[in-house]
């Protein structure tokens, strides 16, 4: 009787297992780009959240989830909101780059990367980001 309790048990871990790793599959792989279940990948460069404390936290990290998802206009006006409340914030002119870019407004695209370069020099994400390199010629 013991016997068959452990295996029964077994059985079911079992299950459990692969069950579990099954629903896995649907979900985004880990690939430095965030995305959401469901929606196209959206490139190579991601959007970057803004520091707590800053008063552009909520606009900016609003334009990021639409910017995963791929609104690219809806998070552009997100981060203009974001820069409106903390013009030196070098998230949201890089986030709004981003934006801009995706949209094919490279003009525009480029001197917010220049200014998100300028503010944050020593910001790796920004800093060495191939497309703001690609923008700016750094």
């Amino acid at each position: 009787m013991k016997a068959i309790a452990v295996w029964g048990g077994m059985v079911l871990l079992g299950i459990g297992i692969l069950v579990g790793c099954e629903s896995k599959k649907d979900e985004p792989q880990q690939t430095g780009e965030h995305v959401t279940p469901g929606a196209k990948a959206v490139g190579a460069e991601t959007a970057i959240m803004a520091p707590s404390g800053s008063p552009a936290r909520i606009e900016n990290d609003e334009g990021v989830g639409h910017y995963q998802q791929g609104h690219w206009d809806v998070a552009d006006e997100h981060f203009r909101k974001a820069i409106e409340a903390a013009p030196n914030l070098a998230e949201a002119h890089f986030n709004l780059a981003l934006a801009l870019d995706k949209q094919g407004k490279h003009e525009d695209a480029t001197t917010h990367f220049k200014k998100a370069a300028e503010l944050a020099p020593t910001n790796v994400q920004i800093a060495e980001s191939p497309i703001l390199k690609k923008h700016t010629g750094m």
